[in-house]
């Protein structure tokens, strides 16, 4: 174990937390590490939302080159970021146990404008077509930055509240008291975990990094992912997916939305756990043939504009 396992990572806050988590965990099991941490594209161009930046990637880039050139030997990302073609050479090696899959509105203590007019703030298309589907009387504006940036953004605002993923917000202890939890709003696949990818070609990281593999996060995650993929998605389009273990069954929840939320395509089914392999084609195919194929193009034309 003579080998320093060198862990590549974003440099806010919340990425900051995830390496020392895994770092730990591995320091638990023998393995020597040192974090190096990154300023990744996403978090320098903030003034273009993500969609405009036409890299589903724009997060994860930075560090795959730094893979690619030997100047980290693994990276930990927040698996929603990460695009579901991997680059060549580059592979998953661990899914850590997947923590709140929910998302939530941090608001300001009042309520009131859930049953007016309002203001919500959101960079996700996903968040926003969902919340235009249940208040089409809203207006929605564009977030963007780390969770800190966001929270101090929303706080100077005179939005009404934002959307966060609730895990994020929890890992770092950010969570206000002034919130509520949307669970009438499909998360992001893969919300809620955390991934460590490694090179192909390197035995030693790959062996260390399988001991913090949690299947059942794995199994849900590739469901989740390969809706996101067959959809053709990237991690921009409005695409929702939720993949749960009931007792020998997995719930898969799935939906597309168009980007002003007046159109919606939702899945929802029940397998035995034996069939996840396919489980994400299957149902992506399946609202590709209700109409999810004419509303993707219609999705990447609006995109292009």
């Amino acid at each position: 174990m003579s080998k320093t396992i060198r862990i590549g990572t974003r440099d806010s806050e919340l990425a900051l937390w995830q390496a020392h988590t895994v770092e730990k965990k591995l320091n638990d099991l023998g393995y020597k590490t040192e974090i190096l941490a990154v300023k990744s594209q996403g978090d320098i161009i903030l003034d273009k939302p993500l969609y405009e930046l036409g890299i589903t990637g724009i997060f994860t880039k930075t560090l795959d080159i730094a893979m690619i050139n030997g100047d980290v030997d693994i990276a930990v990302h927040s698996m929603k970021d990460v695009p579901t073609a991997l680059p060549i050479g580059i592979v998953q090696a661990a899914v850590l146990e997947r923590a709140n899959t929910l998302d939530i509105l941090v608001h300001k203590g009042n309520l009131d404008f859930l049953n007016g007019e309002g203001i919500i703030a959101t960079g996700s298309l996903r968040r926003q077509a969902q919340w235009l589907n249940k208040y089409p009387n809203h207006k929605v504006v564009d977030l963007r930055g780390n969770v800190n940036t966001r929270m101090q953004k929303l706080q100077k605002s005179d939005w009404n509240g934002a959307v966060f993923a609730a895990a994020g917000l929890e890992r770092i202890n950010l969570k206000p008291t002034d919130y509520i939890d949307l669970d009438w709003m499909i998360p992001a696949p893969a919300q809620g975990a955390m991934v460590v990818v490694a090179m192909a070609n390197d035995e030693f990281c790959r062996q260390a990094l399988n001991e913090l593999n949690d299947i059942d996060t794995e199994v849900c995650t590739h469901i989740e992912r390969q809706f996101l993929k067959t959809l053709e998605g990237g991690c921009t389009a409005p695409i929702g997916a939720l993949a749960v273990f009931v007792e020998d069954d997995i719930l898969f929840k799935g939906v597309l939305f168009s980007i002003d939320g007046k159109q919606k395509i939702e899945i929802k089914k029940t397998v035995p756990m034996q069939e996840w392999k396919k489980l994400g084609f299957y149902c992506a195919k399946e609202i590709l043939e209700n109409g999810g194929a004419e509303l993707m193009t219609e999705i990447k034309i609006n995109l292009k504009k």
